[in-house]
């Protein structure tokens, strides 16, 4: 505990980092904390939505393995935020990494409903293939990339395991093994596979349970949050123009934050929790001096890329009551590839799944669809209404059903929204788990005693939990900490 500390923090960003980070330093003494947001409203990449009368998310949705471990399933679970079946112990047991088990159903681009269970060759061997990608540089051998390591092992393990079966099911299963390709896609929020490092992809660690949503809403965790912070703590609409730090070791007020409207703010400590996306872009007007090299390169070897939703509702649903995942299979498909070779024309082909919302309101018929990469950033350049023709296409194609006709369409643009410039980071290509660890390092990172200037959070600061909710809160919390220490 710090009593009654009244040294001067700004934190940049109210998104859960931020929020993390306040909740921590006011509950332990700290009385002068500022949160500073570029937007009208907390939360940053958490953000609930209205389709019709069905709540959806545009933003973070799951928490990933809610049990103990999770400070994000712990607080919902205290809020009161979570269904009982996300609390029974049984839930909290499971240990299936990111693949909860769902109902699924499948159709193929010709129009077909295939029995799920012919599905399993291709879907079982996708999850062998990726959960035995090589770990360590001495595995490594010649691959290049994850998308290197998946696409010459299935081949390698068709070859012999698929020879004796029809080429109509070998397309069929191809398509299927594309489709989790894809879907590997967004959970990366990465335009391929290719883009992926090979010993970084086994950084991530992932929490046992069953990943669970909030049933009212992920915003309910963020007002619940704010609800315990002082009134005034956070400046909307303050965007930042500038943080001044210094090289020296000099204590008062060491760091000056100049804000877009030319307010000018004094600190001693300052926590950057902007999105990866917005330091890629901004490094070097945000910072002055600039940024120190290797926190350069950790910024610019982190990969951060798009992944987006849309939001599709119907009068009346064509799928099964029990189904909780569509997928779609392109029977028409030539190779194994998770992006598409002339985007603009079939960028829609890139959507492999949608998961059926599930809603308390009776009558809501909401799927979400994902699409990630270079198809999603030109999506959303579209206008609606051909955004609207496309998926309508694409559903009647796969369904067989020439008449389905959406009621209401909802995408997110997280690409092209001006203050996160994407959605979440992942491991390119040479990225290293030294990077992770620069990333979380404060400024100025030489002298004795650090003066901790400009500290910095965020998903994409998280070793082992980046892109995740959790990921972000921990890193929030873990700056705190460092405060919390340096005054106690």
């Amino acid at each position: 505990m710090a009593e009654n500390v009244d040294a001067k923090i700004v934190i940049i960003g109210c998104g859960i980092a931020g929020i993390a980070a306040a909740h921590r330093l006011v509950k332990s003494g700290f009385t002068n904390v500022r949160i500073l947001e570029a937007t009208g409203r907390s939360g940053g990449r958490i953000k609930t939505g209205r389709l019709g009368n069905t709540m959806i998310e545009m933003g973070a949705a799951f928490i990933h393995g809610p049990s103990e471990e999770n400070p994000v399933f712990c607080l919902a679970r205290d809020y009161n935020l979570l269904d009982p079946k996300s609390l029974t112990p049984e839930n909290q047991a499971v240990d299936v990494g990111e693949d909860p088990p769902l109902v699924p159903n499948w159709f193929t681009s010709s129009g077909q409903k295939l029995n799920p269970d012919d599905m399993d060759p291709a879907t079982e061997l996708f999850h062998v293939i990726l959960d035995n990608t090589p770990e360590s540089t001495t595995d490594k051998q010649s691959w290049s990339s994850v998308g290197d390591f998946v696409k010459s092992e299935f081949q390698r393990q068709t070859a012999t395991k698929w020879k004796d079966k029809d080429k109509h099911t070998r397309q069929v299963l191809l398509g299927a093994m594309n489709s989790m390709l894809k879907e590997e896609c967004f959970a990366s929020a990465t335009h391929s596979l290719e883009d992926l490092d090979l010993i970084g992809f086994s950084m991530y660690l992932s929490i046992k349970g069953v990943d669970c949503t909030f049933p009212s809403g992920a915003e309910g965790l963020i007002s619940n949050l704010m609800s315990e912070l002082p009134a005034n703590l956070v400046s909307y609409s303050r965007p930042v123009r500038c943080i001044h730090w210094s090289y020296s070791e000099s204590e008062e007020n060491a760091v000056m934050v100049e804000c877009e409207d030319g307010e000018k703010i004094n600190a001693d400590h300052v926590i950057v929790t902007v999105p990866l996306g917005y330091l890629k872009n901004h490094h070097s007007t945000l910072f002055s001096p600039p940024l120190p090299a290797q926190k350069l390169e950790s910024i610019q070897k982190i990969g951060f890329g798009t992944c987006d939703k849309i939001h599709v509702e119907f009068e009346s649903p064509w799928w099964d009551a029990d189904c909780e995942i569509i997928y779609l299979v392109w029977d028409d498909e030539e190779d194994i590839s998770d992006h598409v070779s002339d985007i603009s024309n079939n960028w829609v082909r890139k959507i492999s799944s949608f998961n059926v919302v599930k809603s308390s309101k009776s009558g809501s018929h909401v799927l979400c669809g994902w699409i990630s990469g270079h198809e999603a950033e030109h999506m959303e350049t579209l206008p609606e209404q051909e955004v609207r023709r496309s998926i309508t296409e694409l559903i009647r194609r796969f369904s067989g059903d020439l008449t389905i006709t959406p009621t209401r369409i909802e995408c997110t643009r997280w690409f092209h929204d001006r203050w996160t410039l994407g959605s979440y980071c992942h491991p390119a290509i040479g990225c290293s788990a030294q990077n992770f660890k620069n990333m979380t390092e404060p400024l100025p990172t030489r002298g004795k005693q650090q003066p901790l200037q400009v500290m910095f959070a965020g998903e994409a600061t998280h070793p082992s939990y980046y892109s995740t909710l959790h990921g972000a809160l921990l890193s929030g919390r873990r700056e705190a900490d460092r405060l919390i220490s340096h005054y106690s």
